[in-house]
């Protein structure tokens, strides 16, 4: 089945994710920088909120085991859209050019309940286009377990294999084809470009 609607992931396909670099405007010195990330598992403790955990009572819970990182944790939750930055050159025209061609336009990312609202409230004008966004957080499932590509699928209204779905991690790749889904491994715009165009999605 050749597939006729197109799911993206979020993060460094449709907008890059740049925690790094807030980090370094939060912690100058990269020593004390990488010790915070290490001490507090930052990128696994953050996987805990992506997969359904309110952030309130992650962050409560973590200051009180390090409390000299309290403000380090607070910022991660009051300024978390400063870590996600520019589109990923070229992918936007290419959304913009699916959709004119009335392709179905949806997306499946992990991504906090807390944090989702406010960064899609941000960019409504862009995710306007989509017909639909399965978020992790909301669901209390993460990428690549294949319960979420089946929620989402049902959601959407699509059989596997109508799906082409498009992200940066070998892992939910291989998740989304393990249910059926085409799938495309994200490098960037033109071999994305060259993908769609050899399914007729562009």
């Amino acid at each position: 089945m050749a597939p006729t609607a197109v799911v993206f992931d979020v993060g460094n396909v449709l907008y890059r994710w740049n925690p790094e670099g807030f980090l370094a405007r939060q912690v100058a010195d990269d020593a004390a920088r990488i010790r915070f990330v290490e001490d507090v598992d930052l990128y696994g403790w953050h996987d805990t909120l992506d997969g359904g955990r309110p952030f309130a009572d992650a962050a409560a819970e973590l200051s009180l085991t390090f409390p000299h990182y309290a403000a380090l944790i607070a910022a991660w939750g009051e300024r978390f859209g400063e870590t996600i930055v520019d589109p990923v050159p070229g992918v936007h025209e290419l959304v913009a050019s699916i959709d004119a061609r009335g392709v179905p336009l949806f997306g499946i990312t992990n991504f906090s309940a807390d944090f989702w609202p406010p960064f899609r409230a941000r960019e409504e004008r862009f995710f306007s286009r989509f017909r639909d966004i399965v978020v992790s957080g909301e669901e209390k499932m993460l990428k690549p377990d294949p319960a979420l590509y089946r929620l989402a699928l049902r959601r959407f209204g699509l059989e596997p294999g109508e799906a082409l779905f498009v992200d940066d991690r070998a892992t939910n790749v291989e998740g989304a084809r393990a249910v059926g889904m085409h799938a495309h491994l994200f490098t960037d715009a033109a071999d994305l470009r060259a993908r769609l165009e050899a399914n007729g999605l562009l």
